[in-house]
């Protein structure tokens, strides 16, 4: 098989299509669209990133805020997922525009999404320089789960999810499950 070197453009993938949201100083919400959202440290603590470009509102609001929350949609929302993504905050309400309902969070400022099944509340730990994005590390706080996502033993079932994911500038859906963490050393 022959292989052709080709530009590279966003080549880790697939990306968690990712709904960002934080607060202006007046108290006023913002949602952005984000596929560049990634674990950074999965305990003790556990670290988001998110990287945003500088020139987006809110790289402004979480840089000053110093919080954010990242709100994993489904694919039932889509439509709503790309608006957030194609509109600036400076000029229009995207809670209002996308219909996604805002709800308050326990810790955080920013809201949560309603329609997005888990949420991350995050306090911001740092910002580094990275490129053309900024990436902004986020300690989360506190994670929230729809009900009807979690198992008996408050585990979430993945099948339930519906998660949308971002590759080379389209949103998929994901398919069937192949296996697990550890699965070739269990035997089965």
């Amino acid at each position: 098989m022959s292989k052709r070197t080709i530009p590279p453009h966003r080549p880790a993938y697939p990306s968690p299509a990712g709904l960002i949201t934080s607060v202006a100083p007046d108290g006023k919400p913002n949602i952005v669209t984000l596929a560049e959202v990634f674990n950074l440290s999965i305990a003790r603590p556990v670290i988001v990133g998110i990287a945003i470009v500088k020139s987006r509102y809110s790289h402004e609001l979480i840089a000053a805020s110093g919080e954010f929350v990242v709100n994993f949609p489904t694919t039932r929302i889509v439509g709503a997922v790309d608006l957030c993504g194609t509109i600036s905050g400076r000029e229009v309400d995207k809670f209002a525009a996308s219909g996604l309902t805002p709800i308050p969070a326990q810790l955080v400022k920013a809201p949560l999404i309603a329609e997005c099944p888990l949420n991350l509340e995050c306090r911001l730990l740092g910002i580094e320089e990275t490129g053309d994005h900024d990436l902004f590390k986020g300690e989360v706080l506190a994670e929230h789960a729809d009900e009807e996502i979690l198992d008996e033993y408050g585990r979430i079932q993945v099948d339930k999810l519906d998660p949308l994911c971002y590759l080379f500038g389209e949103y998929w859906s994901i398919g069937v499950k192949r296996g697990w963490h550890g699965f070739t050393k269990s035997g089965e």
